[in-house]
């Protein structure tokens, strides 16, 4: 059967996507040179370590734009399935990044929690309210993405949505851990610069994980499996099916599935049966790219 395009807008998906990141990118941009200036002069470790994670943001931003682009564009003789596993590939990349600037992090800060480390400095009230602020606005931003996300139905918008969230999570810490030390426990200000680490450690895991996980032809969920099937059983001169199958393209699915129809049809009533099944699949709720049946006489 021949390919049809998801009813998914693409050039709303890709404006949205695009408007989305830039606002993620001006925040970060803001959020990194005040915390890596504030965390300097008033000696924070916990808040050097935040805007560290602000500027790895920033560079997943600048990512996400890049396969944003290149997701969008039209199949060819070499992807005649189109770009879409594009966007999967980037959501491996920031798990990957986010891997490494966890580790690179978590190994900084290790030295201020020994016995010998500098871990009496007593920071300056003001990394307090830099660290609240921030909070307000990951927090503010995580809510604005996922509305983005869950609008035009993309993982990758949703991954970066979610990577706000945790910023949003490691923000908090680092805001107890400054009060903490601002309370008379110094050591707490690295505690708190040790947990972003992992945090961010964990959360890089799970997206790569994730994307590995698609990249490697992981089936469709099963409610929108359920839709298919649903698709198919319900379609007129339909006696049975099998060896339904589907795989991950990006946020989209392709699907393969065998049908039972009468062996004593013509080639073009079976064939108007089949066109049928496209059909209804693509109409089904699902995000199906394309569908490939095969005609098998009952």
């Amino acid at each position: 059967m021949a390919t049809t395009p998801s009813r998914i807008d693409m050039s709303l998906r890709e404006q949205v996507a695009r408007r989305s990141t830039w606002v993620s990118m001006v925040v970060n941009t803001v959020l990194t040179l005040a915390q890596l200036w504030v965390g300097m002069v008033s000696r924070s470790q916990a808040l050097v370590a935040d805007a560290i994670h602000s500027l790895s943001d920033l560079m997943s931003d600048v990512i996400v734009l890049l396969a944003n682009r290149q997701s969008h564009k039209a199949a060819d003789a070499d992807h005649q399935y189109g770009h879409q596993r594009f966007e999967t590939a980037s959501s491996l990349v920031l798990g990957l990044l986010l891997l490494g600037v966890g580790a690179g992090m978590v190994w900084r800060v290790v030295p201020y929690l020994s016995p010998e480390g500098p871990s009496n400095v007593v920071v300056d009230p003001l990394a307090l309210y830099v660290s609240v602020f921030t909070l307000l606005c990951k927090e503010g931003l995580f809510r604005y993405l996922l509305h983005q996300a869950e609008k035009v139905r993309s993982s990758m918008l949703v991954a970066n949505a979610w990577h706000s969230r945790s910023d949003a999570a490691s923000s908090l810490v680092v805001a107890l851990g400054i009060a903490g030390n601002l309370a008379g426990y110094p050591v707490l200000d690295a505690v708190a610069a040790l947990v972003v680490g992992l945090l961010i450690l964990r959360m890089g895991g799970q997206f790569a994980w994730r994307a590995l996980d698609d990249l490697m032809d992981r089936a469709a969920d099963t409610e929108h499996v359920q839709q298919i099937e649903q698709a198919v059983r319900d379609t007129p001169g339909v006696l049975g099916f099998h060896d339904l199958r589907t795989r991950k393209m990006g946020d989209l699915i392709l699907v393969d599935v065998h049908i039972e129809v009468q062996g004593e049809q013509s080639v073009a009533q079976a064939h108007d049966i089949a066109v049928a099944v496209h059909q209804r699949i693509l109409a089904c709720g699902a995000p199906v790219l394309d569908v490939m049946t095969h005609l098998d006489p009952a």
